[in-house]
């Protein structure tokens, strides 16, 4: 199983995240989230045991299982792959990663773990707060 790592471009929060999606929701099948990117997983059969884990503002946040992957094709004569997550996103401690493109492969050894039952409806942090505790290994 591999995980993949993304950065939540356009979000401050996981909110703006979940507020994304629900207005996406109408578009999408009942219990998915689509995210389209340009490159497709060469370790294709590791992914779909895997989560995308997303960046927000630097930090490692939340993340959401893969379904599966899918073709698509967005007008312009390019194949992209479509991610297809599970609808429910799922808020991880908080991890701080540099600035990429793209996205990257994410071994679930360095994987944040999940927040423990309670403190997945806490009030988030900034997230300049929020990285400056992960930083020093507070979160």
């Amino acid at each position: 199983m591999i995980n993949i790592l993304k950065l939540c471009v356009g979000a401050d929060s996981v909110e703006d995240l979940l507020d994304w999606q629900r207005s996406q929701r109408p578009h999408w099948p009942p219990g998915q989230a689509i995210h389209v990117t340009r490159m497709w997983p060469k370790r294709e059969a590791e992914v779909l045991e895997g989560s995308l884990y997303w960046v927000i503002k630097g930090v490692i946040l939340a993340r959401q299982r893969i379904l599966d992957l899918q073709e698509v094709n967005l007008g312009d004569g390019i194949p992209r792959c479509a991610l297809i997550l599970d609808a429910e996103v799922i808020r991880t401690e908080a991890a701080p990663r540099r600035p990429f493109q793209g996205w990257r492969y994410l071994d679930p050894k360095d994987s944040p773990r999940d927040l423990t039952k309670g403190r997945e409806r806490e009030e988030a942090l900034p997230p300049s707060l929020e990285q400056a505790l992960a930083e020093i290994g507070l979160r």
